[in-house]
């Protein structure tokens, strides 16, 4: 397995980054949050998790280790495939997932796109014992909307890292957030290529 990749960043987009490695680029899917950490042209040190499958070799890429962690503790969870548990962690913290978890907060778990009521329980009743309640600064960190609070941050740091200017970024945010219209936050990935699209007009 690899472990981690580290070296410059040569390429990011919005679902994933390039880090040349002594000559040798890594294609790197990560979510939008760790991405906002990824400057093209800085060094960087992104733990991952090889998902090996017939016809393909991907690395997903984390912002920790404890981010890589739940990912590969998300996926022992039948029908929960490393795309499921990378898009449950670009709407959920490692520690708000657990937290979601451990309470049975079935409605927390749907706010992830492709999972249901029944796929909910699914999840909780198999990872109800495997990961654990919240670790580190649990009750702030545990919050269900801890990250749809950082979202507007988060969006921005991307397009900014997409070459976009700091003042393009700004507009493009403001213009998502007023289509939001108070209801409920999607999930950063969503926002981001969002954001993008009323770039490209």
């Amino acid at each position: 397995m690899i472990a981690f990749v580290s070296g410059q960043v040569a390429a990011a987009g919005p679902d994933g980054a390039v880090i040349d490695v002594h000559g040798v680029g890594f294609a790197v899917q990560c979510t939008p949050a760790t991405l906002a950490g990824l400057r093209v042209g800085d060094q960087a040190k992104v733990p991952t998790s090889l998902i090996v499958r017939e016809d393909s070799l991907t690395l997903f890429g984390f912002a920790d280790d404890d981010e890589r962690t739940v990912f590969e503790l998300l996926q022992t969870a039948s029908g929960v495939g490393p795309r499921l548990a990378l898009a449950m962690l670009a709407v959920h913290t490692p520690n708000t997932l657990r937290h979601a978890v451990a309470s049975e907060d079935l409605a927390a778990l749907t706010q992830v796109p492709g999972i249901g009521k029944k796929g909910a329980q699914r999840i909780v009743l198999e990872l109800k014992d495997r990961l654990g309640g919240p670790v580190g600064d649990g009750a702030a960190a545990a919050r269900p909307s801890a990250r749809t609070e950082t979202w507007r941050g988060q969006v921005q740091a991307g397009l900014i890292n997409l070459g976009w200017s700091a003042k393009d970024a700004d507009a493009a945010v403001d213009a998502v957030a007023a289509d939001l219209d108070g209801s409920e936050t999607p999930p950063v990935a969503v926002l981001l290529k969002s954001a993008l699209k009323k770039l490209s007009r």
